[in-house]
């Protein structure tokens, strides 16, 4: 989106911004792609429920080839992307969405319609000219993800639902959204990698984390955000939601694509939306507990090993009730060494109420192993 409001100062070598024509935001400096993504297993779909959207397996044929046809691919997806402008009391601007079922439901980014949720107002504008107001679903921000529906439901062009799953790196995909309000605007490339959490500026100063994102080297710009990342069949795989930008020497971020763009996986994206349209909103997990993770060199000074310090615990949360306090060295969680906070936000986003995570940690030096039923967040 084209926004009114100012840019944070980049804080390391990279910013990622939420690409989101009117937010334009650039924060939550990360600092690298590498040092600051976590690889974790994907998110694997839940079952539909009535007016739910459902995914199918890619084709080899979009595995094999080096680059897509991309003029047949645009030709098919174009109709079921959209521009989304959202208007607030303090700001507006611009993002992209796709149409998701018949029902008029539009897939897109929390961040894009943020503008509009205290009284504003939402207009959905098509590649065939038409134009329609929208109204709210619900929303996600932690994760990103928003559902908004239009009631004129003529001639909705839905989009294919493909395998987030079945990608692999080198695979050549597709974007289309629109990028600083240039509607029906499509890049491509490749997949770079999978499987990265990157942390994104939210609302309230609150972070937002995509989990298990794709990493593509087609062009994603301020717009872009809420748009589709599509197979060579032209099958929806992942919303691009933001990328990586290169800051100048004041600090500020150069901005454009450098090559370097996320987006939130099929696979996370549409059971989400699923659940938001059921619903009118997503529920989380919750764990009661806050950490500060403890580097491998402040570790060795210490003579401890490296880990998450436990500082903070719910009483009447579900660590507490598994045994663990403050003070406690959180070395492993959920199979994987403890390495980042982020691993304890993963979890609550992807695990249910009820989900059993098993955490190993030390307390006065001996080695202690938990299982922690997570509740539902408050």
């Amino acid at each position: 989106m084209t926004s009114t409001q100012s840019s944070t100062k980049a804080r390391g070598p990279r910013t990622w911004l939420v690409a989101c024509a009117a937010c334009a935001v650039v924060g939550g400096v990360i600092g690298g792609v590498i040092a600051n993504a976590i690889n974790s297993p994907s998110s694997s779909p839940s079952s539909g429920s009535p007016g739910s959207v459902t995914g199918t397996a890619q084709s080899t044929s979009s595995q094999s080839s080096s680059s897509c046809a991309v003029t047949p691919v645009a030709d098919k997806v174009l109709p079921s992307v959209v521009m989304i402008s959202a208007k607030g009391a303090t700001s507006a601007g611009t993002g992209s969405g796709e149409v998701i079922n018949s029902n008029g439901d539009i897939l897109t980014n929390n961040h894009v319609i943020a503008p509009a949720v205290n009284g504003g107002s939402l207009t959905v504008s098509f590649t065939n000219g038409k134009t329609a107001p929208a109204k709210l679903v619900g929303r996600d921000p932690l994760t990103d993800v928003a559902v908004i529906r239009v009631t004129d439901t003529a001639g909705l062009t839905p989009i294919a639902i493909g395998s987030s799953s079945a990608l692999v790196v080198g695979q050549p995909v597709v974007v289309l959204g629109a990028p600083l309000g240039l509607s029906s605007t499509v890049t491509s490339g490749i997949v770079s990698a999978l499987d990265r959490t990157i942390q994104v500026p939210g609302e309230d100063s609150q972070a937002a984390l995509l989990i298990n994102a794709i990493q593509t080297d087609a062009a994603i710009n301020p717009g872009n955000s809420g748009g589709a990342l599509v197979n060579c069949d032209g099958q929806f795989v992942g919303i691009p939601s933001a990328g990586a930008s290169v800051p100048t020497s004041s600090g500020e971020s150069s901005g454009g694509s450098i090559g370097l763009g996320f987006a939130i996986p099929e696979s996370l994206a549409i059971p989400l939306a699923n659940e938001i349209i059921s619903t009118g909103k997503v529920s989380h997990a919750y764990i009661g507990l806050q950490a500060t993770p403890v580097a491998a060199n402040a570790a060795t000074v210490s003579g401890t090993a490296e880990g998450l310090l436990v500082n903070g615990i719910d009483p009447s949360g579900p660590a507490q009730a598994a045994g663990l306090a403050v003070g406690d060295l959180i070395t492993s969680i959920d199979g994987q060494p403890a390495v980042s906070t982020d691993q304890i936000a993963e979890l609550m986003l992807t695990k249910s109420p009820g989900d059993k995570v098993s955490v190993d940690y030390t307390r006065n030096g001996a080695s202690r192993s938990a299982s922690i039923t997570l509740a539902s967040m408050p």
